[in-house]
């Protein structure tokens, strides 16, 4: 048997006991790894606000992977899959989101802990989560094929089936949202799923497992194996009977994800990758409303997001206006930054040591390149992972800090002239996630959304990302699409059946 974990928090923003087991949740049970001796542990769990350890969890192997393999397809086979009908599996997906909303704060201060979110912050995280299982809950029973007409003396008809066992690894950033994206899809349209958390975020996932039973799932069909990438992930990426593999991270990881389907068994894969996202503002802008867009689509989840918006482009007309306000508000980010738990924080620590250094380096690329500091820049405090909300400006669409992914708090500001100018600044980039376009012209807007490579574009908006609506990347941001209708496309196969009512040879 795994540890249990517990701890008594007795904070403003949350009072009570946190507790989640330590283990691998494979078939239903809690369980050690069957070859600890031989793993890349798992690394110890950070409060990022301190750099205190507070806990460890069990990390799997290879081995694990293949026991969470054989219980999955064996529930698939006898107690899921399409032996169960959509209503029933989607009133245990019900089941599920009613039991993350009754521990709903216990998951908020998990993410807190672990992630280093501010709770509120966390709170509306845990509100998406359980959204997602309640939307998808309503497609169980509705994923249907077609009838199609070819003659009057044959017919054909289209089945969605579902792969059997699938696997999804999912980041550190948002780690309860991405289990909820993953999850939720691919249980709806009956598939089996074993799933990896980060091994620097596991916590929350830990919990979930905790209430799988009491949902009614039967055992076998979520398998949740902590572990590293390099002894779980890899392993999942080149199983030979894990038929879909979904993942959510790099794009070097990506890459490497997809180099190990075509070497093993061509598992159909899904990937949500990295993003330089640029967030246009034209001249006509609502500037009150498009710096507090601006500075969310940056600053929100301390600039940890894969469809942050960084490069920030502003016409000539309002630039010096802009910068000012958009500095104002890096500045009210920076007042209220601190502990996760004091109710008032706004802005906290990013996820480890290792991220902060990587952060840090950039900013000092960009300082040492050229570019102008127009507030932040350095280490924010003594203590935990701290970064000041940064802005840069005098920013060349050449240098490093424009190129380059930082996920950080770290925005850089260009100057543009005009529309065809911009597309072709904002599109000069290996990716294609996400664009924000500010403007009170409608036609421009569209004009401008329509010519952007990006999956997404927000107009005068910014981060208001949906359950019903498509998320997905261009070019190296990633394949495939998750939310909405469209997720379930990546965890159901197509099958045609013709059927002869009068053809004759």
């Amino acid at each position: 048997m795994a540890e249990q974990f517990s701890l008594k928090l007795d904070t403003p923003a949350y009072k009570g006991t946190v507790s989640i087991n330590t283990g691998l949740f494979i078939n239903g049970q809690w369980l050690k790894s069957v070859e600890p001796e031989k793993l890349e542990c798992c690394p110890d769990m950070v409060y990022t606000a301190t750099g205190r350890i507070i806990t460890s969890v069990e990390g799997g192997c290879s081995k694990d992977i293949d026991i969470a393999v054989d219980v999955a397809e064996k529930a698939y086979k006898t107690s899921w899959g399409l032996k169960v009908p959509g209503s029933t599996r989607g009133q245990m997906l019900l089941n599920l989101a009613n039991l993350i909303e009754k521990n709903a704060d216990e998951f908020a201060a998990l993410e807190a802990l672990n992630c280093g979110k501010p709770f509120s912050k966390a709170q509306r995280e845990i509100a998406g989560c359980i959204e997602e299982f309640k939307y998808y809950a309503g497609w169980a029973d509705k994923i249907h094929g077609k009838t199609i007409e070819t003659t009057e003396n044959k017919m054909a008809y289209t089945r969605h089936e579902p792969y059997g066992v699938v696997a999804a690894i999912i980041p550190w950033n948002v780690a309860m949202t991405m289990l909820s994206w993953k999850l939720a899809p691919a249980l709806a349209a009956g598939n089996t799923i074993i799933l990896k958390p980060s091994e620097l975020t596991p916590l929350s996932a830990l919990k979930f497992a905790s209430l799988v039973n009491e949902a009614g799932i039967p055992p076998g069909v979520i398998n949740i194996v902590n572990g590293t990438g390099s002894a779980v992930g890899e392993a999942m990426a080149y199983h030979p009977r894990i038929r879909k593999l979904a993942f959510t991270g790099s794009t070097l990881t990506g890459r490497k994800i997809q180099e190990a389907s075509a070497k093993s068994n061509l598992k159909a894969i899904t990937l949500e990758l990295g993003g330089k996202s640029p967030n246009i503002i034209f001249d006509d802008a609502n500037l009150e409303q498009t710096i507090k867009w601006a500075s969310l689509g940056i600053f929100a989840n301390m600039g940890q997001a894969c469809c942050a918006g960084s490069r920030i482009f502003v016409q000539e007309g309002i630039y010096d206006e802009f910068i000012k306000g958009f500095a104002a508000t890096a500045h009210h980010l920076q007042q209220n930054t601190g502990d996760p738990f004091s109710g008032k924080t706004l802005h906290g620590p990013q996820i480890s040591s290792v991220q902060f250094d990587r952060i840090m380096g950039y900013i000092n690329s960009g300082k040492t390149d050229g570019a102008h500091v127009l507030s932040g820049g350095e280490r924010d405090g003594n203590e935990g992972y701290f970064i000041k909300p940064t802005i840069f400006t005098e920013v060349k669409p050449s240098m490093k800090i424009a190129q380059e992914e930082i996920f950080g708090p770290v925005g850089v500001v260009m100057k543009f002239k005009t529309e065809e100018e911009v597309i072709e600044m904002a599109n000069n980039t290996t990716y294609g996630l996400a664009c924000g376009i500010f403007t009170e012209n409608v036609s421009r807007a569209i004009r401008v959304a329509h010519a952007l490579d990006a999956g997404t574009a927000w107009i005068n908006t910014y981060f208001t990302i949906e359950t019903m609506v498509p998320f997905g990347g261009y070019k190296q941001s990633g394949t495939g699409r998750e939310q909405g209708e469209y997720a379930l496309e990546n965890y159901t196969q197509v099958k045609a059946v013709h059927i002869n009512i009068g053809l004759k040879l």
